[in-house]
């Protein structure tokens, strides 16, 4: 009993991790244009495949070694994911800003990106399952009652360096403070000289960015890849990330780890096939209680 308790918190912890960086994500968007970029979890699915098409190419090139794939395949990935950021937000969501068009035509957009994604990949690479490389030698540890794999390791610490360095970001940097400037007006900003327009591209490429780090990683310890993978997992971070309180980036990391602990606990006591549900019925008694979620605080609006 004590053995599957401690082997389902670390896999809470595993699926917590990816929830909570792809939420980051989101929440980087919507702190900033109080946008709910609903196409980043295809984003992260295409980062996946960007990933799975530079580590195919480099351990053809570089043999067995495959720490150095690792890294050279997460920053191209990183890249790729970065520069799909910028052009999404160029291509799809600026000309709606400049336009000042109402908020629901902007979400109409960020889903129709989203199907974007999907179609053109599978319109591209057809609608077979890709299998991801074996990039990293595969360790079992035996920690008392516990099996524990280096990757399922990896994903946790990737989690809490994410966060970290996103802390970092917005806390003490430039950019950082530019984009939680934007956040409070982003009306009386660019009269204070702060190029706006950088600032959220740069925003961005980070969320997207950090959608890269969770597709890698993602390919990587479930290795079957389709076109549709993102659209449940970028669900699941979205509901994470109202849960924890998406305007807040504390909240949306813990929110993550909420909702992974909620639904492997609640499969393994139930069927798996309601997994799905209760984190849907989730999302609607936090919603209907506390819209803000749990760390999220309501903003006044100025008359």
């Amino acid at each position: 009993m004590l053995t599957t308790l401690l082997q389902n918190v670390l896999n809470a912890l595993q699926w917590g991790s990816f929830y909570s960086m792809i939420a980051l994500g989101y929440c980087l968007v919507y702190g900033v244009l109080r946008l709910i970029n609903f196409a980043h979890g295809d984003i992260c699915m295409t980062a996946c495949y960007i990933a799975f098409f530079a580590a195919t190419a480099l351990l053809g090139k570089l043999g067995g070694n495959g720490w150095a794939v690792f890294c050279l395949t997460l920053i191209l990935t990183m890249i790729g994911a970065a520069l799909l950021g910028i052009t999404i937000e160029r291509v799809a969501y600026r000309p709606l800003r400049r336009k000042g068009v109402n908020r629901l035509y902007v979400v109409i957009t960020a889903l129709m990106v989203g199907f974007i994604l999907e179609n053109g990949n599978l319109a591209v690479l057809g609608a077979s399952s890709r299998s991801f490389p074996d990039i990293i030698d595969k360790q079992l540890w035996q920690l008392g009652p516990m099996v524990i794999t280096n990757l399922k390791l990896m994903v946790i610490i990737a989690a809490f360096v994410v966060f970290g360095i996103l802390q970092f970001i917005v806390q003490k940097t430039l950019f950082g403070m530019s984009m939680r400037a934007i956040s409070y007006d982003k009306f009386a900003i660019p009269l204070m000289g702060i190029p706006v327009n950088q600032v959220i591209t740069f925003t961005f490429a980070l969320g997207s960015s950090l959608a890269a780090v969770a597709g890698i990683l993602f390919g990587m310890s479930y290795p079957v890849l389709d076109p549709y993978m993102g659209t449940i997992i970028g669900w699941k971070a979205f509901i994470a990330a109202v849960v924890g309180g998406i305007g807040d980036i504390k909240g949306a990391f813990i929110g993550g780890f909420i909702l992974g602990f909620i639904e492997i606990f609640f499969a393994a006591f139930f069927p798996s096939s309601f997994k799905d549900l209760i984190s849907f019925v989730i999302l609607l008694i936090i919603l209907v209680l506390k819209p803000t979620g749990f760390f999220g605080v309501p903003r006044s609006t100025k008359i």
